[in-house]
């Protein structure tokens, strides 16, 4: 059974006699590792050692976070001998077209040319159609009829972001098992080398032949936008294209996913609160910005190697150092976000991390504001006796490279 009982934020007995093994496991699925807290207050930058043999720096405090995640000297190339790598063979996740591993100068010219389709006002004129999608798969839930458990996960928290991204890159949404399924395994802490290999040589595969598709039959989809964009520039390539779109599909669908579900669940949890944003809608926009901090899905992908020495939080990341810059410890610190255990819907969320921060922070997270903001009002208006089937410490978590919900059993 799940430990229920709220983090304490400052605990300054930690035991750092031995180097801690990263990355730490979630016993609570309420609260970060509870190992953030009782290092912040007396060694913010300390040393760790990952699952291959090899130590780093470990960040747990909001501002070296900022600090190190906007470094310039910094890369976040996944093949660089001295990445931090936090799940075996982080090479998979350098090929060509992954934003995330880029450097400059490379970095900044490839995001420029998908930066316009993300912006705010773009997202805005996305919103009916999502409204659409939301609706549909909860007038699917009601079909069902009351009293009948419904996996939310399933039913709701995948088809939604799996259908909006594949709208948006022209994605056929009926091979939406095929890109699941080997996005669970790409993000999966215990596939094997070879298994992530495999996954992510399928989805290449996939999407190749669907780039390939674009160039002689475009439509207005992303994928098309971006086809036409390379070619006008004179640097066309079709296997960046490729890397891009795997990207943009595997982040665009799954990090959405488990933030529906663990929202909902939140919200279940404490029904005062939800009581708040259905009486209230213009509450919500501030409740999505602190369920993302809460949980801070996308904790310690936020890795980078020190290209020269960077002196913080007391120590010195010597060039060719690892370290990791957590978004979860980050987001639990008492010094900006007091009481940081507390899912409090009307604080000032102002400087949270849940998105990255600096040139690299989630390129589409005005999406994911959106579809989770759409999610929640158009869910709880509707089903306003909606409740979970089992208590919270029965709901299978997955504390994955992406933390989430398997699967996520609720009624009316």
């Amino acid at each position: 059974m799940h430990n229920l009982e709220r983090e304490v934020d400052d605990m300054p007995d930690a035991d750092t006699s031995e180097t801690p093994s990263f990355p730490f496991p979630r016993t609570c699925p309420f609260s970060p590792p509870a190992e953030y807290a009782r290092l912040r207050p007396v060694e913010p930058m300390s040393e760790v050692v990952l699952q291959n043999g090899r130590t780093a720096w470990l960040a747990t405090r909001h501002e070296d976070v900022r600090a190190l995640l906007s470094h310039p000297a910094t890369s976040s190339n996944r093949a660089h001998p001295s990445f931090p790598a936090t799940v075996a063979d982080i090479g998979v996740f350098a090929q060509k077209g992954f934003l995330l591993s880029m450097d400059a100068p490379d970095h900044a010219l490839h995001r420029r040319m998908v930066t316009s389709e993300f912006t705010a006002n773009r997202i805005r004129r996305l919103r009916p159609r999502i409204q659409e999608i939301v609706d549909e798969c909860v007038t699917g839930i009601l079909e069902r009829g009351a009293g009948r458990p419904v996996d939310l996960v399933q039913e709701l928290s995948l088809p939604v972001p799996s259908l909006a991204i594949c709208e948006l890159l022209g994605v056929p949404y009926d091979t939406r098992s095929v890109f699941q399924k080997h996005t669970e395994v790409l993000l999966d802490r215990a596939s094997t080398p070879a298994d992530r290999q495999h996954a992510f040589g399928a989805l290449r595969e996939f999407l190749g032949e669907l780039v390939v598709s674009k160039e002689t039959e475009p439509d207005d989809a992303l994928v098309s936008r971006l086809v036409v964009k390379y070619r006008e520039a004179g640097v066309y390539d079709r296997e960046l294209i490729t890397g891009f779109a795997v990207l943009l599909l595997v982040a665009g669908h799954e990090t959405t996913a488990n933030m529906i579900s663990l929202g909902v669940a939140a919200l279940l949890r404490e029904p005062a609160k939800l009581a708040r944003i259905t009486e209230d809608p213009s509450l919500t926009p501030g409740a999505v910005e602190e369920i993302l901090r809460y949980f801070s899905i996308v904790d310690y992908p936020t890795a980078r190697v020190a290209l020269e020495d960077i002196e913080v939080g007391g120590v010195t990341v010597r060039a060719g150092e690892g370290f990791i810059a957590s978004a979860a410890a980050a987001n639990h610190d008492g010094q900006v976000f007091p009481d940081p255990g507390e899912l409090d819907i009307g604080r000032n969320t102002s400087g949270h991390v849940a998105f990255g921060f600096g040139v690299h922070a989630c390129l589409g997270q005005n999406l994911a504001r959106a579809e989770l903001e759409i999610v929640y009002d158009t869910l709880f208006r509707r089903i306003p006796k909606l409740r979970l089937v089992s208590p919270p410490e029965e709901i299978p978590f997955k504390d994955a490279t992406v933390f989430g919900i398997h699967r996520l059993e609720v009624t009316w």
